[in-house]
């Protein structure tokens, strides 16, 4: 017996579960838009430098002006970080060609055609200070590693919910503060912090929405989730498109959490989690509670704390002891859930951020592409869904992992030239690591102990940071050699995809609440193991990577 059995008996997935999922959901629509804010708000539009003859009113503007005050390059487009000296003495010659070149010194003139207000454009971070816009984006993942670390143990020991409510304040202020705060310094800073409570309010949504779930639910609520993230993903399409102004695009992703801020009080804490913690009168409160809302009152009225105890007696004799993150690599079963994880976060978030981060590399219209890198997640998590719940979240996870890295070596190979090829892999690569990402989030909620759940999922958290950190400074191996970032990336996933084949099957299990669980299936997996693969499952997987394999040939010949 165990906390599901007590789960099915005030009502299984019942209209209480459903409510949940959908009020912890909701607020999860507007994260993504905060991680790929920047795609957006720190936009890079075209620009040259200020020439004060020509850019103070006091004589007309045209294209003939301008070059002879601003070098050119080929198809007369202008050089964006150099003018003629004589541009500062207001001289104007017709053998602009013949004289010395020098920086930007009265600063930038920029094309508003697509942006009306960028951070780029308010704080010039352009030429000499081009950097600034992924130390910029750095710094904020910084925050979301920051946040996994020290959230993810703090909700293990006060509480889901209470690290839930301070997020979305958190989110909420924050986030209304880089919006109107004046310096760069201030925008890096309230970034970083809004970086910290976007750890706080995924994690602890995942858990709340996992523990409160039945098995035969838990395929569904995960996935939901994952497509809160691709909702993110092409509403911020429509409102970056919809408001050019970056101060007040900030502002709307972050508004709508003082409104999740006053609902999550109404959210119920974890009773897994309160009678874990020896909380069983409150847990016990909330399970009726629950029994009423699902329809089963008489069930609810039976339990007392004596049949929660009974329930979770093998589970509860772990509740006095105090655990900490070195639990994780412990003991042998955990330790191999923990390394074959933080393996897959890495992979995961290194090659999703080194595909989605900065659109503009692609060279076409970035509210285009914004929308198609988030449809594209649509069709691949509801595959990943359906795989996960036939196949298992192994091959799943497995088969997501493997294909994004094909997918990534693919890219690298093929030549420069054939850029519509270049973008359709780009897509399939970033829909196999969407599909990753799905089932990671749901998996390792599945593998990791109730008693360490959280301090699990913020330890893998913080290394699929540390992936998102290194992502944008492997592009920069493309001065060497245009094939070294795809390849890296590519390299990365399939050895994670391998390593994920050394987790253990969580499908239609009961959640495990203390270590010794986690021993208890692994042990399962090994005597399989010595029974014999999983020849279904195998094959499943090869018809996977063979059908993806002639489709990238023959698209590859059609080209």
């Amino acid at each position: 017996m165990g906390f599901n059995d007590l789960l099915e008996k005030v009502g299984g997935v019942g209209r209480f579960q459903i409510l949940n999922t959908a009020m912890l959901l909701l607020p999860m629509f507007y994260m993504a838009c905060h991680n790929f804010l920047q795609n957006f708000s720190a936009a890079v539009p075209a620009h040259r430098c200020k020439v004060p003859l020509i850019d103070n009113g006091t004589t007309g503007y045209n294209h003939g002006a301008v070059i002879s005050f601003i070098p050119v390059i080929e198809n007369q487009k202008l050089v964006s970080c150099l003018r003629y000296k004589n541009a500062q003495f207001g001289i104007w010659t017709n053998n602009s060609s013949a004289n010395v070149t020098e920086p930007c010194e009265d600063g930038w003139v920029y094309d508003k055609t697509i942006f009306s207000s960028t951070v780029i454009t308010e704080w010039d971070l352009v030429c000499n200070f081009q950097k600034m816009k992924q130390i910029a984006q750095s710094i904020y993942m910084a925050g979301v590693l920051v946040g996994a670390v020290l959230l993810g143990g703090l909700s293990d020991r006060f509480g889901r919910k209470k690290l839930l409510i301070g997020s979305y304040l958190a989110m909420a202020l924050f986030g209304t503060c880089v919006a109107f705060l004046p310096k760069f310094v201030y925008y890096c800073i309230f970034r970083f912090l809004c970086g910290m409570a976007f750890s706080g309010i995924a994690l602890n949504t995942i858990s709340l929405i996992l523990e409160w779930m039945p098995p035969k639910g838990r395929t569904v609520a995960g996935t939901l989730f994952a497509y809160s993230f691709t909702v993110g993903q092409v509403q911020l399409a429509g409102l970056a498109y919809a408001i050019r102004d970056w101060r007040w695009l900030q502002f709307t992703v972050s508004a709508p959490y003082y409104l999740f801020f006053l609902y999550s009080w109404t959210i119920l804490e974890s009773s897994r989690w309160l009678i874990m913690k020896g909380k069983t009168r409150q847990a016990l409160k909330d399970l009726q509670r629950v029994a009423r809302i699902n329809r089963k009152k008489t069930d609810g009225e039976k339990l007392s704390e004596k049949v929660i105890l009974l329930f979770m007696c093998i589970s509860m004799k772990q509740v006095n002891r105090s655990h900490s993150p070195m639990d994780l690599i412990r003991t042998p079963g955990l330790r191999r859930v923990t390394i074959c994880l933080l393996l897959v976060w890495f992979s995961t978030s290194f090659v999703f951020y080194g595909l989605s981060t900065d659109l503009q590399k692609f060279d076409m219209s970035i509210f285009l592409l914004q929308l198609v890198f988030g449809g594209v997640d649509i069709p691949a998590k509801l595959l990943c869904a359906i795989s996960m719940s036939h196949l298992g979240r192994r091959v799943t996870q497995c088969a997501c992992l493997i294909l994004a890295g094909v997918t990534m070596l693919a890219i690298a190979f093929v030549p420069q030239g054939l850029k519509t090829l270049r973008i359709v892999l780009a897509v399939l690569g970033k829909g196999f690591v969407g599909g990753s990402f799905s089932c990671a989030y749901l998996y390792s909620g599945e593998l990791f102990p109730t008693v360490l759940r959280q301090t699990g999922m913020g330890v893998v958290a913080m290394n699929a940071r540390l992936g998102s950190m290194i992502a944008p400074l492997v592009l920069m191996l493309w001065e060497i050699s245009p094939i070294l970032p795809c390849a890296i990336y590519g390299v990365a996933a399939i050895i994670s995809g391998i390593a994920a084949i050394f987790l253990t099957e969580t499908r239609n299990q009961q959640l495990p609440d203390t270590v010794e669980d986690i021993h208890r299936n692994v042990y399962k997996q090994v005597l399989a193991v010595k029974r014999g693969p999983n020849v279904e499952s195998m094959t499943c997987l090869q018809r996977l990577f063979g059908i993806f394999c002639f489709s990238i040939s023959s698209f590859s010949m059609h080209f």
